[in-house]
């Protein structure tokens, strides 16, 4: 996946890299802001990587109002500027949605600090995993084992479940295959 990094013109500057056993940032590019969402938003949600920011956008279905933000994992000057620009405006609610670690923590400070010297508003929405992709995968393998588990048993209930313990066919409730049970002519 990569997912660009815009400056306040819209400009790509650089984008984040990600595959399933790599990430990094591209050679030469810098890291300002990845933005999903409308640039009016009230709400900003500020991540430490695209896939975190996309993953919570999914997680929230997009949210209304809501511009989904990522660092890149970097807080360059740049990046500083970017969300000091964007923090100013009237109404506006900074959400630190920074992972669940230390280093998480203190992005979350610094995005505190600077969403009270822009003057909004500020909340602080900790995933309650390492961070807000793998909450996206944890819930989709919960779903996808739900539903293993509903197949399970509902083939349990046509290869017999239950119905195999009644005997079939017996209208006049004779036991079936016993010498009583069987009418002659």
């Amino acid at each position: 996946m990569w997912a660009a990094h815009v400056d306040s013109e819209g400009r790509v500057v650089g984008w984040e890299e990600r595959g399933p056993d790599w990430r990094g940032f591209a050679t030469g590019g810098s890291k300002v802001l990845f933005r999903f969402g409308p640039s009016d938003a009230s709400r900003l949600c500020v991540t430490e990587a695209a896939i975190d920011a996309m993953s919570l956008a999914a997680l929230e279905g997009s949210r209304e109002q809501t511009l989904y933000l990522s660092t890149g994992g970097g807080w360059s000057p740049v990046t500083d500027a970017a969300l000091t620009e964007l923090a100013v405006r009237p109404g506006l609610t900074m959400v630190a949605a920074t992972d669940a670690n230390p280093q998480g923590d203190a992005y979350a400070e610094r995005l505190r600090a600077l969403a009270e010297a822009s003057g909004c508003n500020w909340q602080r929405l900790r995933p309650p995993a390492e961070d807000w992709n793998e909450v996206l995968q944890n819930g989709e393998r919960e779903k996808r084992e739900r539903k293993t588990e509903a197949c399970r048993m509902r083939a349990g209930r046509i290869k017999g479940g239950s119905a195999r313990h009644a005997p079939a066919l017996d209208p006049a409730g004779h036991e079936a295959g016993s010498a009583e049970g069987v009418m002659k002519d």
